[in-house]
């Protein structure tokens, strides 16, 4: 019989801070989005305050005078670090682990004939004795119970943060997903939910007895997928190797409004830099780019203007060089003067394995190979030495289009100039 647990870090990125400023235990602590514009984590005790996910900075500036809320710029920097040791340690308890996101993974408990409770203690103390994360388990006969039996440990303090459901008799089970909206099943959004509601499937436990032959024509296989996921017939297998990524994103907003195309140039440069280090990172080539810019939406006042142009290369490639060349070529013909732009983004798409790249038949072999040989160096360089050890020219040295971060944390794990300092 398979069993699975999803492991999973309270209040991510706010406990991430907490670890090096235990000042802040037991404080309203909200960590802010690039720009520092709106919530992307909340503290219990904001919560309790009523502020939603998303709410934006601006809207809270009477709520946290009044209850004293901290806010703290994001620092990703500090969060991956930490994650990265989470999981590692994470993956000393079973075999096989599955990391799906930065602060949750699944590991697979089969034939793990033990107190599965008590190992899910063991697992909490453990990640919290050596990083310093509070987590909750959630154990169960498929993905989706696991899942859904973290939100209980998670919500439900009589489970002491691990929630194990194979623990419950079928009747108290059928009582528990009873009391549970259907929202809170993996992969039921607020769409799925409202239409759920009209063939009043309101509860985890109506989606569970539904007709699964309705389900999907009513919706699809994976909804049934999730049906049958809910009666604990494992359908989601532990996928221990990510699979590589169809397109790769990185934008922006800037942290003040940007004008002249130099600066636009600067901007778009390092996000197809961090792009192709992404790519390389998943041994891919990219058959084609795309790059954009915009105005704000919300400045009504000001001239309207989003523009974008996909631009197919000649040859699938991952050199900064090349992807780059393409992104400012494709900027040269969407820029517009006169408007104040926002934001902009480059995305690499066609992504395909560099292992089954064919080159064309005029491909300078040697140089294609030294191409390869100077980013590996390159990664390999800022790897060892820090991001943007190395960059290119055109990626600008004083960047005053960097989005804002008035209240970083420092980088205490990752910077010898920001090490934690005991006194």
């Amino acid at each position: 019989m398979t069993t699975f647990a999803l492991i999973d870090g309270n209040n991510f990125y706010v406990s991430c801070e907490r670890v090096f400023n235990p000042k802040l235990e037991g404080k309203p602590v909200v960590v802010l989005s690039n720009n520092d514009g709106c919530a992307v984590a909340r503290s219990l005790e904001v919560k309790a305050l009523g502020v939603k996910m998303g709410t934006p900075w601006f809207q809270m500036q009477d709520l946290a005078r009044k209850h004293g809320i901290i806010a703290l710029s994001s620092n990703y920097t500090l969060y991956a670090d930490l994650s990265n040791r989470m999981m590692s340690v994470l993956g000393t308890f079973s075999p096989h682990q599955e990391v799906y996101s930065i602060d949750e993974c699944f590991l697979a408990l089969d034939g793990f004939n033990i107190d599965l409770t008590a190992y899910g203690q063991v697992i909490r103390q453990r990640v919290h004795r050596w990083t310093g994360i509070p987590v909750c388990v959630g154990i169960g006969p498929s993905k989706t119970l696991a899942k859904l039996a973290n939100h209980i440990a998670k919500k439900r303090p009589e489970w002491k943060s691990v929630c194990d459901l194979g623990t419950l008799s079928e009747q108290d089970l059928n009582t528990l997903l009873d009391s549970i909206e259907v929202g809170e099943v993996w992969g039921v959004g607020s769409r799925i939910r409202e239409k759920l509601a009209t063939l009043q499937i309101h509860t985890v436990l109506a989606l569970k007895q539904a007709d699964s032959g309705l389900i999907r024509r009513q919706f699809s296989v994976v909804m049934e997928r999730t049906v049958m996921e809910l009666r604990g017939i494992s359908c989601l297998a532990l996928e221990e190797v990510a699979p590589a990524k169809q397109q790769i994103m990185c934008s922006r907003s800037f942290g003040a409004p940007v004008m002249l195309l130099t600066e636009l140039r600067e901007a778009v440069t390092s996000y197809a830099t961090r792009a192709a280090e992404k790519l390389r990172r998943q041994s891919s080539v990219a058959g084609a780019v795309h790059v954009f810019i915009s105005t704000s939406p919300f400045r009504e006042k000001n001239p309207q203007y989003s523009q974008g142009l996909t631009i197919p290369l000649p040859d699938a490639t991952s050199d900064t060089l090349k992807l780059v060349k393409a992104v400012l070529w494709g900027l040269k013909h969407i820029y517009r003067p006169g408007y104040r732009y926002v934001k902009a983004g480059v995305m690499l798409m066609d992504i395909a394995p560099a292992a089954t790249q064919q080159n064309s038949l005029f491909a300078d072999e040697v140089a294609e190979e030294s191409t390869v040989q100077l980013m590996q160096t390159m990664d390999m360089i800022n790897r060892k030495m820090g991001k943007d050890s190395i960059f290119l020219a055109s990626a600008g040295i004083r960047k005053h289009w960097q989005m804002k971060r008035g209240n970083k944390s420092p980088s205490y794990t990752t910077n010898w100039d920001e090490l934690a300092e005991v006194r």
